[in-house]
C-alpha cells in the first residue's frame, strides 16, 4: 500500500464544541455519503458547527452538518447540503450511547471529520453542556498555563 492511503487527514474541526461542551467520551464513526458529498469533503467544504447526532430506532444520524454542494457537478446530480446522514457505528456502541443519552441527559456532538485510509470518518463526542462559570474557569486556567509556560521559557 502507498503512504497516501495510510494517512490521517483532518478535513474539518469543530473547535467551538470544546468551548461549549465538556467532552466525556469520543467515538469514531463512518458516514453514509453520496459521491458528490465525498468530492466536496475532499475539497474541504464542510462545516460541523451546528451539527449534532441523534439516536433513533437503534441507528445513529448526523443532523444539520453542512457539506457544500459540489461545484463541478450539475444541479440535478448534487446533494442537499444539510441532509440527515446515517452514522455507521457498532450495535454495542449504539446501545451504550442510547443508555447514556437518555439517562444522563448527554448530547452527541461531531468534533472532527477526517480521512482515515481513504474513508471519511467522523469523531463524535458524548458531551455535557458547560455553564457560563465553567467556560470562564477554563479560559482562566488556559491563560494561567500560558503565563507559566512564558515564565519558564524566560527563566
Amino acid at each position: 500500500m502507498s503512504d497516501k492511503n495510510e494517512g490521517y487527514k483532518i478535513i474539518s474541526d469543530n473547535r467551538q464544541a470544546r468551548y461549549l461542551y465538556e467532552i466525556l467520551e469520543t467515538y469514531e464513526a463512518g458516514i453514509q455519503l453520496t459521491g458528490t458529498e465525498v468530492k466536496s469533503i475532499r475539497a474541504g467544504k464542510v462545516n460541523l458547527q451546528d451539527g449534532y447526532a441523534l439516536l433513533r430506532n437503534g441507528e445513529a444520524w448526523l443532523i444539520n452538518a453542512h457539506i457544500s454542494p459540489y461545484t463541478a457537478s450539475g444541479q440535478y446530480f448534487n446533494h442537499e447540503p444539510r441532509r440527515t446522514r446515517k452514522l455507521l457505528l457498532h450495535r454495542l456502541e449504539i446501545r451504550k450511547l442510547i443508555g447514556k443519552v437518555e439517562q444522563q441527559g448527554l448530547t452527541l456532538i461531531p468534533l472532527k471529520m477526517y480521512f482515515k485510509r481513504g474513508w471519511v470518518k467522523i469523531s463524535i463526542g458524548l458531551c455535557r453542556g458547560k455553564k457560563v462559570h465553567d467556560k470562564r474557569e477554563d479560559l482562566k486556567r488556559r491563560q494561567d498555563q500560558r503565563d507559566i509556560q512564558r515564565a519558564m521559557k524566560n527563566y
